[in-house]
């Protein structure tokens, strides 16, 4: 059941073309505070993990998003309408194709927060497995346990 007793998390990773400090990336890095605000202000949504220096893979070209909404409708709103869409739609000037899953969603209890090491989790199951309850995809999201 949706609602108070159960969040959506999220992680979304993108391997970058360039260092943030390139100009190539200028399009994104002037926009990731307005974009980070956008979504804390955005209906629906929870937390999210603040400490980019400590993502999950050790890997100075990657980029690690974690998150937790409401509902499934709350993310797909926010990544899908307003603003945060046009840089959903112009991913490929700052970002590699990436191979394997991107984004995984899963369940969690109302007020858990996420850590990096069970988001990698969630990506490497999702890659081996496919989406199930554990973790999935806004393509095949399933409902909370």
């Amino acid at each position: 059941m949706e609602g108070p007793f159960h969040h959506l998390a999220q992680v979304n990773v993108a391997r970058m073309r360039a260092s943030l400090d390139d100009p190539l990336m200028h399009g994104f890095t002037s926009r990731i505070a307005e974009i980070n605000q956008l979504a804390e202000s955005s209906e629906g949504f929870v937390w999210r993990w603040n400490d980019s220096d400590s993502g999950p893979f050790n890997a100075p070209d990657l980029l690690f998003n974690l998150s937790v909404w409401e509902s499934v409708d709350a993310l797909r709103a926010y990544v899908y309408r307003g603003p945060h869409v046009g840089l959903f739609r112009d991913r490929a000037d700052w970002f590699l194709p990436f191979h394997g899953p991107s984004l995984a969603l899963w369940w969690v209890p109302a007020g858990h927060q996420p850590t990096p090491s069970e988001s990698n989790e969630r990506l490497v199951y999702l890659m081996k497995n496919g989406p199930t309850p554990f973790a999935f995809t806004f393509k095949r999201s399933f409902p909370f346990p």
